[in-house]
């Protein structure tokens, strides 16, 4: 039986490097993938437009997701990931989005839209299946499926932190003016098409109005430093077109709450968030509690962050094929100890 578990546990891997959907997102390229990552707990009444990850449970009322259509994956990442469980009331998953569970689904899905894909890794009840796929138990039919979800939530907890921290460590080309109750963010965007600002908390709590001046910046990072952070201004112009462009970084913060319409990503990776009206762009929280949209418009930029992979010090990708050719030969040698072992006991 030992033999056995760990040939699986070989074959398993090579699975995960051999499926292309299996491939493992990080960094900047995460932040273009999902509209909103959580990677603890997300606690839900609201929805998202576009794809969105949690690495921990997801409970609440009855929530949505997908309910646009984001740009279609290269990965073919599903609408909802949750490595946990799904619990509270029925989620809705929409235009055909599809999910990924590693845990069991209590609530029940409404899958809505043209027919969608739904794995789990447990059971699944309260779901008409209709003419939709619903496959469940896969925790234990496949290894590799819950070995994947957890090597995701891995490698964003890391990267997500990793790219914080790489751009709170950026100097500053651009300046916030404050004048009365207005705040102005006027990018000088640096040759390739970078701007940086680093402020305080207290600047942000100093303003009620923002308005951004791109000047044609590709991206334009807010470096906010501060442990506890109220995001409740106002957008001159709205928030329309920000969260493609700016990201507004808060890597020392432990918690995050949102109370008016919010215009551009938000990465706050430590942060324990609760979120009202919008946020329109991409976002990051270490756990939520979501009483408030999140809209697409998610970070379309090109920035690089210092450091060889991109995402300043993401981990590097291990080649196809290496892991599952490791983790089986590793197995094989142990199976071969351990009838060497038989024999010599014989």
């Amino acid at each position: 039986m030992r033999i056995k578990t760990l040939l699986a546990i070989g074959g398993a891997c090579i699975a995960l490097a051999a499926n292309p959907a299996s491939a493992q997102i990080t960094g900047v390229d995460a932040l273009k993938e999902w509209n909103l990552i959580v990677l603890g707990d997300l606690q839900s009444s609201s929805e998202v437009e576009g794809r969105t990850f949690v690495g921990g449970n997801l409970s609440g009322n009855s929530s949505n997701y997908n309910i646009k259509e984001p740009a279609k994956s290269q990965y073919g990442t599903p609408g909802l990931t949750v490595v946990g469980n799904v619990d509270g009331g029925h989620k809705n998953l929409n235009n055909g989005s599809g999910a990924v569970i590693g845990g069991n689904v209590n609530s029940g899905f409404n899958l809505n839209g043209a027919p969608q894909t739904v794995k789990v890794g447990g059971t699944i009840s309260n779901t008409n299946v209709n003419q939709n796929t619903v496959q469940s138990g896969l925790g234990t039919s496949d290894p590799a499926f819950r070995i994947g979800l957890e090597q995701q939530k891995s490698l964003l907890t890391s990267s997500m932190g990793n790219l914080s921290t790489d751009m709170k460590g950026l100097d500053a080309n651009s300046q916030l003016t404050i004048s009365g109750n207005r705040g102005t963010f006027n990018a000088q965007p640096d040759a390739k098409g970078v701007a940086v600002f680093n402020i305080s908390s207290a600047d942000l709590d100093r303003i009620g109005e923002i308005q951004f001046n791109l000047n044609g910046a590709d991206t334009a990072i807010v470096n906010v430093s501060g442990t506890n952070i109220n995001l409740n201004d106002n957008f001159l112009g709205g928030t329309k077109g920000l969260g493609e462009h700016v990201i507004w970084n808060f890597p020392d913060a432990t918690t995050l709450k949102s109370s008016t319409a919010w215009g551009g990503s938000v990465l706050a990776p430590n942060a324990a968030a609760n979120t009202g009206n919008y946020i329109e762009g991409s976002a990051v929280f270490g756990s939520l509690v979501q009483n408030g949209e999140f809209h697409l418009g998610t970070y379309t930029g090109g920035y690089t962050p210092p450091g060889t992979p991109p995402g300043g010090g993401t981990p590097t990708p291990v080649p196809e094929g290496t892991v599952g050719l490791f983790a089986l030969g590793a197995a094989g040698l142990v199976a071969m100890r351990w009838r060497r072992r038989r024999k010599a006991a014989a």
